[in-house]
């Protein structure tokens, strides 16, 4: 390969979440004792233990050398990245930059947009699992969740229960529907006709839909990704895509996503809404790194990250099939997320979903309870990372945890 995905890199004080809290803040009770001559090894919030496209840090480093960082409009440069990326990576036609807005974070516009379509205490309709911003934005801001709960056909394969979420439109007069493509935690790539299945119901109930699309670009064995507003033009009016660069080259402390929204009424007025707390503002090197990232180079080591992770989830889900009986997994389609099920292990044994998550933590696997995400015997697991740190977890998974 060009790009490097096996050098493990030593994030411990380089302003990384994902091993700078680690061994405590997991909300089971007292700090966790890592077994003696054991390393920590982060598999739990969704960033990359790679290093992101060569390009990035050229594109910051290029900007920074400049002395001065003073008020700054977004560069034309900026919006032809995200035209030219969005019409190769998702065939999308007909973006112009008045479509495109900045955002700080998806989930600040997830905010904005349920500010500009809701009052507070209304209903919202998401698919469970569900991804824990979307409950905390929506618990936080006033709003009451209604889950419409993915089921699994008899493949494995998560599918949306379409039955069950129009009945809850209509029972609870919902207008406004969070949609999450490729989903999290699940990994799920929805097919065409599922999305056009779905916003076909939010046609006939009126409800407008908010589609997170961050992790559009982490699709694994030749999946392909259906913008949502690509289903129709009543959908692409009805429709509050989200993105960002930061799933795809591990940029999430860089803060920097963008909303694409073609009704000019709906435009309009969530652009209102997101300016009110004048905190909505692009930063000048989170601009570069777009740019930097949204390239010919960026596409190309796109293309080898999508074949690691592919290979790492390949291997992680065969070693669940063949060493971990009672545990199962539906294998994704796109992220570098893992949702397993340990319902069956648990039961077995006479464990708990914390004891299981506890006695991995004490191995130095810290993996992520799923309760948080709706998933009420199910672990969520972080892939993106060096095989090598993979293969390490799993096996002190079955020599420490899995072993009874």
């Amino acid at each position: 390969m060009k790009y490097d995905f096996t050098t493990i890199i030593d994030r411990k004080g380089k302003d990384a979440l994902a091993v700078d809290l680690l061994p405590y803040s997991f909300g089971i009770g007292e700090n966790i004792k890592v077994r003696d001559g054991l390393d920590y090894i982060p598999m739990w919030i969704a960033d990359m233990n790679f290093p992101t496209v060569p390009t990035v840090t050229e594109a910051i480093i290029r900007r920074a050398k400049h002395p001065t960082y003073g008020y700054f409009d977004i560069s034309d440069e900026y919006y032809d990245s995200i035209i030219e990326w969005q019409t190769r990576q998702n065939q999308v036609d007909g973006l112009k930059d008045e479509h495109i807005g900045y955002e700080n974070g998806v989930l600040g516009g997830v905010a904005s947009a349920l500010h500009t379509l809701c009052s507070q205490g209304e209903p919202i309709l998401v698919h469970a699992p569900t991804y824990v911003g979307f409950t905390k934005t929506l618990t936080n801001n006033g709003y009451n969740i209604v889950h419409s709960p993915l089921q699994k056909d008899d493949k494995g394969v998560w599918r949306m229960d379409f039955e069950d979420m129009e009945e809850k439109i209509a029972k609870n007069k919902i207008h406004c529907a969070i949609f999450c493509s490729p989903h999290n935690p699940t990994g799920r790539v929805w097919e065409r006709w599922e999305i056009e299945k779905a916003m076909e119901i939010y046609k006939k109930h009126e409800v407008y839909v908010l589609s997170d699309e961050i992790w559009s670009d982490i699709l694994l064995y030749g999946n392909q990704h259906i913008p949502t507003q690509s289903i129709s033009e009543d959908a692409r009016n009805r429709t509050v895509a989200l993105y960002a660069p930061s799933k795809t080259f591990n940029l999430a402390g860089l803060t920097g996503s963008y909303h694409i929204i073609y009704n000019n009424w709906l435009r309009e007025r969530i652009r209102r809404e997101s300016s009110l707390g004048h905190y909505n503002s692009i930063n000048v090197l989170s601009m570069h790194a777009l740019i930097g990232a949204y390239c010919s180079e960026g596409r190309e080591w796109l293309g080898e990250l999508r074949e690691v992770i592919g290979g790492n989830v390949k291997y992680a889900c065969d070693y669940i099939d063949q060493h971990f009986e009672g545990v199962s997994v539906s294998r994704p389609q796109g992220t570098y997320m893992l949702f397993i099920d340990c319902e069956e292990w648990c039961r077995k044994h006479g464990r708990t979903l914390e004891e299981l998550l506890r006695a991995g933590f004490e191995a130095g696997v810290f993996w992520q309870n799923g309760k948080e995400f709706h998933g009420e015997w199910n672990i969520r697991m972080n892939l993106a990372s060096p095989l090598s740190m993979i293969q390490k977890a799993f096996d002190r998974l079955e020599k420490y945890v899995f072993c009874e």
